[in-house]
């Protein structure tokens, strides 16, 4: 089984240091979040008091915390040096100086930063430590580390697959018309948690029927299932902080013949994908083999978002299985393959799998049936 605890983190940090000079930049900064956790193995929550590590090509990572979190980075299987603050906001600023001043972050003029992540909280206290520096994105900096995984993270994955679809299995059974999307989803949740998956899960179930179906992020709502709509589940478990990302969609009822159609074109075109995607295919190609299905069956203006996502220890991560994205795959790549069709106020389908590029082709973690099954 999978342990976190076997993670090189040195090894990790190394790799950032080595990319960091390849791309120019002096220093790199990571508050709380994925990152931090994949380069530290440091959980912390985003919360009203900063988290930030710094890290430089000249020295070991420096992390700001609150004094009553330090206790986290005592025995680590690598140095880090810690600077802890008082609950008083108005000492912050010094510790941040302090920080920067030994790492060598204020004698920095390029810094790598998360856009998607940093907040102005901790970009004014890096800014007021360190005038001199440019922030910038980082963001093709980490991805690149992050996008291809290792053999203990793929067990993660894996195993997340294997607890996701064992949880699904057992929500079937209550599923029929005159069930709410939400007592289908606390089931389900429920049902995560009994199978194993980690408390904090990465995204909440997409329970979705009818009309609701074509909203491909709907939320779980008081409606009730109706014979003939189509029922997407949209769901993923966490398993040592690396998550699943899986859809599948049912009938409630026999449906109408254009929505058997759909279903089937939907998973023709998850099978194209699944098919040409490979080593040094690019990530556009993956997505326009789906996509030239749906098109082909007269149905792409209903297919509007793109073919996949990266995924990891977050939900949506690089590689972006998108138009436009010439990126080649590379060996032990995770992303999701989920092309759908969405026909507005009357029912929608996508069929979502999580995949691995291999040497020689993919490997398909999930294998739940893709055909359309009739329930209720």
């Amino acid at each position: 089984m999978a342990d976190a605890g076997l993670m090189d983190y040195s090894a990790r940090q190394k790799r950032l240091v080595e990319r960091m000079r390849a791309d120019g930049l002096d220093a790199l900064t990571i508050n709380s979040g994925p990152s931090l956790k994949y380069l530290t193995g440091l959980s912390f929550h985003l919360m009203e008091r900063p988290v930030v590590v710094i890290f430089t090509p000249q020295s070991h990572p420096v992390i700001i915390l609150p004094e009553l979190e330090a206790a986290k980075t005592m025995g680590l299987p690598y140095p880090i040096t810690a600077f802890p603050y008082s609950e008083d906001p108005l000492s912050w600023g010094a510790v941040f100086s302090q920080a920067a001043e030994t790492s060598g972050l204020s004698a920095s003029r390029l810094v790598g930063v998360e856009p998607r992540s940093l907040r102005v909280l901790e970009l004014r206290f890096l800014e007021e430590a360190a005038p001199l520096a440019e922030y910038i994105s980082a963001e093709e900096t980490i991805a690149s580390l992050r996008m291809v995984k290792d053999s203990i993270e793929l067990d993660s994955m894996r195993k997340a697959v294997d607890i996701a679809q064992q949880a699904l299995l057992a929500t079937l059974p209550i599923i029929k018309a005159g069930v709410t999307e939400k007592q289908i989803a606390a089931e389900l949740t429920v049902q995560l948690l009994r199978s194993g998956s980690d408390p904090e899960m990465a995204f909440s179930p997409i329970v979705s029927g009818g009309p609701n179906a074509a909203n491909p992020h709907a939320s779980p709502s008081n409606r009730a299932l109706q014979p003939g709509d189509l029922l997407v589940i949209d769901w993923g478990a966490t398993y040592n902080g690396y998550i699943s990302d899986i859809t599948r969609t049912f009938a409630i009822g026999q449906p109408d013949a254009e929505m058997v159609r759909i279903a089937r074109i939907v998973a023709e075109a998850n099978t194209a994908a699944r098919t040409v995607a490979g080593p040094e295919v690019t990530a556009d190609e993956v997505d326009a083999s789906a996509r030239r299905v749906i098109e082909q069956a007269g149905y792409g203006q209903f297919f509007i978002h793109r073919t996949g996502h990266g995924i990891g220890m977050e939900g949506h991560e690089a590689p972006y299985i998108r138009p436009g994205n010439d990126l080649p795959l590379q060996p032990w790549m995770t992303f999701t393959i989920e092309p759908g069709i969405y026909l507005p106020e009357r029912n929608g389908v996508r069929i979502e799998d999580n995949v691995v590029i291999t040497d020689t082709g993919i490997e398909c973690l999930t294998n739940l049936p893709r055909e359309l099954l009739v329930l209720g």
